[in-house]
């Protein structure tokens, strides 16, 4: 019971549940308004032929064959109503006729209305008339207690009061009505429409929620996928294929675990290249230092140990501030301070700075054309970015004769002027598998790396 209860309250506060109470809500506001207008329409109709009938009848009364000189005003005392035929005044049933003499005494009375309204309702009319000057006669419409109209207990009338001439004279007044709907459309109208709009706003409530269910489904695949994404497994997409907003927010949720997934896959690169970098000098200052503590050394044993240690803690505190510097550019805290630079002035500074490493290599490490070309940058990362591509141009250089050169320009690119830097060496190259990666960062194309010299740091492809 409380599985059915709970499953319940998830389908009334979803927003499938929502959507279609809403779309019900507002059909019913519109069928109920159309339907208001069509019974609105139909009582006019039903009323003016109602009046229609109303007049006719009382022309009848009015007419040449002159009813009231035949009627019980003339000769109330008789008490013969066989003058006061239906068919002569073309009275109906559920008609309504009531003479009503001078002294305000009801005379004759056919139909419903009782004899104490049917006075007070002439007697109101005559005084009206009098205080506005109006010719009497008015047709107006009240509700006459007794007339049954199907479930109701009174029916809608169409009354006229008009006076009765006798023998050219005023003789009473009589009150003329014919019911507004004689054979009960309005209630079974209304019965009508009132079932009519059950049953659609019936249909619609379930059809409605049919509809949004389906509008829904989309985002119930969103929400599972978005369920069986963990940080080990970003593999997953939804590939809705859709044409239209719910696809569309779908294509942007692939496209956000894509740039997930890519972050991740550097992040996990990143740490591994951290940790291996950092694991071979922490495991050389490791054994040096054991070495040396495990019996007593030589004086310039202990200096070499030193140099070692020194060396290594010169690596790492390059490797990290290097770490700092890529986390700070992702978090876009790093200011660059643009200026105009010689680029040329720049490649032979880095040239002059790793001159002596190169000789120690026994790396020619040489410049090329260097023309003046100004340029707007930062120097220091400038000077930075040419030193790591200098570094690994020699570290790749295995030729008897190695040779690495330097050499900068510039090329046209439609109306704007773009400056180059070439850094060329006679080593292996890079497979061309790998040229699709090469500016990824942390990518680097030996996946078994080493380092031969202690003192020098491993440069991969990591600007």
């Amino acid at each position: 019971m409380s599985r059915v209860s709970h499953r319940l309250n998830v389908v009334v506060h979803s927003i499938r549940f929502k959507l279609a109470l809403w779309f019900v809500l507002i059909l019913g506001v519109v069928l109920v308004l159309f339907s208001a207008f069509i019974y609105t329409r139909q009582l006019q109709v039903q009323r003016a032929l109602a009046i229609d009938r109303l007049e006719l009848k009382a022309r009848r009364l009015s007419g040449p064959d002159r009813f009231f000189d035949r009627g019980p005003l003339n000769n109330p005392a008789s008490g013969d109503n066989s003058s006061l035929s239906l068919s002569d005044a073309g009275i109906q049933e559920n008609d309504i006729l009531v003479f009503i003499n001078s002294q305000n005494q009801v005379v004759q009375s056919i139909g419903p209305l009782q004899n104490g309204t049917a006075v007070q309702l002439v007697n109101q009319d005559i005084n009206q008339s009098t205080a506005s000057s109006q010719v009497p006669n008015p047709i107006f419409f009240a509700r006459v207690p007794g007339a049954s109209a199907g479930l109701l207990s009174s029916k809608s009338y169409a009354l006229m009061i008009g006076p009765a001439m006798i023998d050219n004279r005023l003789g009473g007044y009589y009150l003329l009505g014919t019911p507004v709907d004689p054979d009960g459309q309005l209630p079974l109208l209304l019965f009508t429409l009132g079932l009519g709009v059950a049953a659609m706003l019936s249909v619609a409530l379930f059809g409605g929620f049919w509809l949004a269910d389906r509008a829904i489904r989309p985002v119930k695949k969103i929400t599972q996928t978005a369920r069986q994404i963990s940080g080990s497994d970003l593999s997953q997409r939804i590939d809705l294929n859709q044409q239209d907003e719910l696809g569309e927010l779908a294509n942007t949720f692939d496209d956000m675990l894509e740039r997930l997934q890519a972050a991740f896959e550097r992040q996990r690169r990143f740490t591994a290249d951290a940790s291996h970098e950092l694991r071979t000098p922490l495991t050389i200052v490791e054994l040096e230092s054991a070495h040396a503590l495990a019996t007593t050394r030589p004086q310039v044993e202990y200096e070499r140990v030193l140099r070692v240690i020194q060396s290594e803690n010169q690596f790492m505190s390059r490797l990290v501030n290097n770490l700092l510097t890529l986390a700070r550019m992702d978090a876009g805290q790093v200011t660059l301070n643009m200026e105009e630079v010689d680029l040329s002035d720049v490649a032979l500074e880095v040239i002059e700075r790793l001159m002596p490493l190169a000789k120690k290599k026994k790396i020619v490490l040489e410049p090329g054309d260097l023309p003046e070309l100004p340029v707007v940058g930062d120097r220091q990362y400038l000077v930075q970015m040419i030193s790591n591509l200098v570094e690994n141009a020699m570290k790749h250089s295995f030729d008897d004769d190695c040779r690495v050169e330097v050499s900068t320009g510039a090329r046209s690119a439609g109306d704007n002027q773009l400056a180059w830097v070439r850094v060329t060496d006679n080593g292996p190259g890079i497979p061309s598998e790998n040229l699709p990666h090469i500016f990824d960062r942390f990518y680097q194309v030996d996946k078994v790396r080493t380092r031969s010299e202690v003192e020098e740091p491993e440069t991969g492809s990591d600007q």
